[in-house]
């Protein structure tokens, strides 16, 4: 999973690794609804760009292209909410998500690094997901 902010060049650095994020997703939902945030994934939108890859890598339907709604974008300030809850959970216990805890919480906390400076410069983004 990794982060798509509006427009071309936001004039930093967006880049998140985020392979940990996708492999402990489902855990990462229970727990943000039990600290009563937003699930990370709700912020997903499909973009040209990773269905274009999804579809390159055999798995997708090219005619699902020329359907593809327009993306969704959201307030940087919502997401930053779920990782900021997210991170300080995990501070406490990142083994509670195994032996990759310490990695998913690097990830939140280069998420929440990321939406602070999008926030702040006032644009929106989404979540996309690497099918590679």
């Amino acid at each position: 999973m990794y982060i798509v902010v509006e427009g071309e060049d936001p004039g930093y650095d967006i880049f998140v690794n985020g392979r940990a994020l996708a492999r402990h997703e489902d855990a990462l939902e229970r727990l943000a609804l039990k600290l009563g945030v937003r699930p990370l994934i709700e912020f997903f939108s499909a973009d040209e760009n990773s269905m274009a890859l999804l579809i390159e890598e055999g798995g997708g339907n090219p005619e699902l292209m020329r359907r593809l709604p327009p993306p969704q974008w959201y307030a940087a300030g919502d997401g930053l909410a779920t990782a900021r809850a997210l991170v300080a959970e995990l501070q406490n216990d990142p083994q509670q998500l195994g032996t990759e805890g310490p990695q998913v919480l690097a990830e939140l906390q280069e998420y929440a690094h990321v939406l602070e400076r999008t926030m702040q410069a006032g644009l929106r983004w989404h979540l996309a997901v690497s099918w590679r």
